[in-house]
């Protein structure tokens, strides 16, 4: 076992009885078949249950949607490789030799998707008690100061309740123009209102991004406007 791997169990509080399942998970799929494609797998239903069930017994009044925005703000890509980064799991990697050259250490999938397959393997080394304890104080310090659940609304959601809680038409979003090569299209997209004149536009690299930013654009327009 290497000192890097050494150093993340000791990071990580928990000590492998079979070390072959932790290099397992620290294997990315460039390296060959034996990699942490099936591990991160398990790591991945592993996550999304216990933060789950933390959110639950932590809100005990939040709705359905407001436990799922809080869920989806702390399993997502970033967070999971925020947390690999504080563990220094990338210094324990194994890439294959074209994931080392183009830095694959740094990429937040790669760091995300080995946190998962970590976890898949504390599991499957010491049962499901074992593997929730680290997972949860993996996560202690961002659960303990979750943001405001409608504060992750996205910006359609944002501005459809907006305009319904003042019993207004929901707005019409199009596409006034498509430009760049196939690999690299980019969205002119406008958001509109029937019973106003109010509008915005915005550009991204796909229709819901611009999609978004329009609404953004739109609602930030409609509250200056009744301020």
């Amino acid at each position: 076992m290497t000192t890097a791997v050494q150093k993340l169990e000791r990071r990580l509080g928990y000590h492998f009885n079979d070390a072959a399942l932790l290099s397992q998970a620290l294997t990315h799929r460039s390296v060959g078949h034996l990699n942490n494609e099936r591990l991160e797998f398990l790591g991945d239903a592993l996550v999304n249950f216990v933060v789950a069930d933390a959110l639950f017994r932590a809100k005990a009044k939040a709705e359905e949607g407001a436990l799922s925005r809080l869920r989806a703000s702390l399993v997502r890509e970033e967070t999971l490789a925020r947390l690999a980064r504080e563990l220094d799991l990338s210094d324990a990697l194994t890439l294959g030799e074209s994931e080392l050259k183009s830095g694959g250490f740094r990429r937040d999938s790669i760091l995300a998707d080995a946190f998962e397959a970590m976890l898949g393997a504390v599991y499957l080394d010491g049962g499901f008690a074992a593997a929730r304890d680290v997972c949860e104080r993996l996560f202690a310090a961002l659960l303990a100061d979750l943001p405001d659940a409608d504060a992750l609304k996205d910006a359609k959601t944002r501005l459809q309740e907006w305009l319904q809680a003042r019993g207004r038409p929901l707005p019409r979003y199009e596409v006034i123009e498509e430009s760049g090569p196939p690999h690299r299209r980019r969205f002119h997209v406008r958001a509109s209102l029937s019973d106003a004149e109010t509008v915005a536009a915005a550009h991204g690299s796909s229709r819901r991004s611009a999609e978004q930013d329009a609404a953004r654009a739109l609602l930030q327009a409609l509250q200056s406007a009744h301020e």
